[in-house]
């Protein structure tokens, strides 16, 4: 999440992709009126989700198909819909990087790619977590295999330098 105000200019290298359109000069003077929050949503198929939430693109129709919708709740015309969502998860990736140019997305993996990642980067480790569930044997099984996750996480942060107290 990160809070921030977009001059013109970066409002229309954001909405590129609308230049020519009627609204598009009001669009920007709108995006660029003040400040918004932009946050990036992370979840199993998070584009289609957020959409479903979001509703249409029109607070007015909005209202009328989709009343518990957040644009049905927070906008108040085509324009003012209140809130933005991407269309696809390509512009999604775009979009990130457009608002938080500091962070570093990496390709989603599908296919033989996934599997190799899978096999040899998760698998072991969460085969390792199980065996040792099965001989704990614990009253809260999900909780404890969470816990030991987290403790033997391989690609847990480790620190370089260990400091003394004097330190």
């Amino acid at each position: 999440r990160r809070k921030l105000q977009l001059s013109p200019e970066q409002c229309s290298n954001f909405y590129a992709d609308q230049y020519g359109k009627v609204f598009f000069p009001n669009l920007t003077a709108y995006m660029s009126s003040g400040p918004l929050v932009a946050m990036v949503l992370a979840r199993y198929c998070a584009v289609s989700y957020w959409k479903e939430l979001l509703g249409p693109s029109n607070s007015t129709k909005a209202r009328r198909t989709h009343p518990h919708s957040l644009r049905a709740i927070y906008g108040t015309d085509d324009l003012r819909n209140a809130l933005h969502g991407s269309l696809s998860l390509s512009s999604a990736e775009r979009e990130i990087r457009f608002m938080f140019p500091e962070v570093i997305l990496e390709p989603i993996l599908a296919g033989q790619r996934a599997r190799d990642y899978l096999n040899v980067h998760v698998k072991p480790t969460l085969l390792a977590g199980l065996t040792a569930l099965c001989k704990e044997k614990p009253a809260d099984p999900m909780t404890w295999l969470a816990d030991w996750l987290i403790e033997h996480n391989p690609n847990k942060p480790r620190l370089q330098h260990q400091f003394t107290e004097e330190e």
